[in-house]
């Protein structure tokens, strides 16, 4: 990667992990903190206040997406950050469970997710990408099992409302790396009408269609995983309290196991077999939860398997999504794809808690595993696209 493509795959790492950051550090504590509140016994709102953040940011990941086509990736980039705060310090200022739920709604508002993977798209070559990329998904993974350290720890020292203050003021100050470390990308507006055509060219495309499947599917069964993954790990023996001693061990170690079939992919052209093969390990991983006795190796081989495919599909997907969009309208595509994203986020939680309730936690992995079979089928049928040929790349070490 040259200077430039490094500089803006940190910078904007960063400002994605401040950001999920934000949004995974209230779960290993959130439901206690609400016992609290004003209707925190309610746990059908606990669950809605802990979600809620899904929903808006499904339906806004498009119209960020297209905005950042329109007037430019920084401009939607400091909005989205401006209104994340904003939601923070109303969940900040909560005495009720209800305005939690209201300032969760409002973070999630801040959709941005879309407009920094394009913005990473622009400002990497195509040869390049998946590395970025990959950096995203690992600093993302990376911040999950911090989240899941840090969350008790902070609140012992500051509490929730703490927490919530917290992070307002980290996106604020994610304004300033947006200003001084990422680089400038030059940007021209698009005509109205072709940014329409182009929209929806986007949502017809198959090949686009297949990878927004998969990332629905991948963060739906993450998602209902958790609902039942921690009461597993309780029933090995493991307390709550030590749950990161699994979860941090089994990030690190996946990361390092995606390597190799990531350059083996990149380099021996065997992108579509790595590919499929990830979302077979994905499914091996929930069945040996599934077929698992609860012991505590099992289980972490087990998730070791799920994070080492996950990671690696997670850095893939939008890789191959920002190749496929058209050049004129990737930040809709990548709207398109992260708001399937967060809807699998938010169904993955609904479902796996209905057949958790009424089936046990063994059916939530069969399920998962029947609805990860149904996108290995639906991915045997897609084309990768072509490696660009560096001679005909413009050089990014500017």
């Amino acid at each position: 990667m040259s200077p430039a493509e490094r500089r803006a795959t940190v910078s904007l790492a960063a400002i994605f992990a401040l950001r999920m950051f934000g949004m995974f550090i209230i779960l290993p504590v959130f439901a206690l903190y609400a016992d609290s509140l004003a209707g925190g016994h309610n746990k059908i709102l606990v669950g809605i206040a802990v979600g809620a953040y899904g929903i808006t940011q499904a339906l806004l990941q498009i119209p960020f997406g297209i905005l950042s086509d329109r007037w430019g990736r920084k401009p939607a980039l400091y909005m989205g950050l401006l209104i994340f705060s904003l939601g923070s310090f109303i969940a900040a200022a909560a005495d009720s469970v209800y305005v939690v739920i209201l300032g969760r709604i409002v973070q999630g508002a801040g959709a941005v997710s879309a407009v920094v993977t394009a913005l990473l798209a622009d400002l990497t070559r195509e040869e390049q990408r998946t590395k970025a990329m990959a950096v995203v998904g690992m600093t993302i993974g990376l911040t999950f099992a911090l989240s899941m350290v840090m969350g008790p720890v902070l609140d012992r020292w500051i509490g929730v409302p703490g927490i919530f203050l917290l992070t307002g003021f980290l996106a604020l100050g994610a304004w300033a790396v947006v200003r001084f470390l990422v680089p400038e990308v030059p940007h021209t507006p698009q005509p109205a009408t072709l940014q329409r055509t182009s929209f929806f060219n986007v949502l017809m495309r198959p090949e686009l269609a297949r990878l927004n499947y998969g990332i629905f599917v991948l963060h739906l069964v993450l998602t209902a995983l958790f609902v039942v993954t921690p009461f597993r790990l309780i029933e090995a023996g493991l307390p709550s309290a030590h749950h990161w001693q699994i979860y941090l061990p089994v990030m690190l170690g996946a990361f390092v196991l995606m390597v190799p079939p990531m350059i083996l992919g990149e380099r021996m052209q065997r992108q579509k077999a790595v590919f499929c093969g990830s979302i077979l390990v994905l499914i091996l991983g929930q069945l040996a939860l599934f077929e698992a006795a609860p012991t505590v190796w099992w289980s972490t081989l087990a998730l070791l398997l799920f994070f080492t495919a996950f990671n690696l599909l997670e850095a893939s997907l939008p890789s191959l999504i920002s190749r496929l969009a058209p050049a004129d309208a990737k930040g809709a595509a990548m709207g398109v794809y992260s708001s399937v994203q967060f809807l699998g986020t938010f169904l993955g939680g609904v479902i796996g808690g209905v057949i958790a309730q009424h089936q046990g936690g063994n059916a939530v992995y069969l399920f998962c595993a029947a609805l990860s079979a149904s996108w290995l089928v639906v991915a045997f049928g897609m084309r990768m696209p072509q490696r660009p040929n560096p001679h005909n790349l413009i050089s990014a070490e500017t």
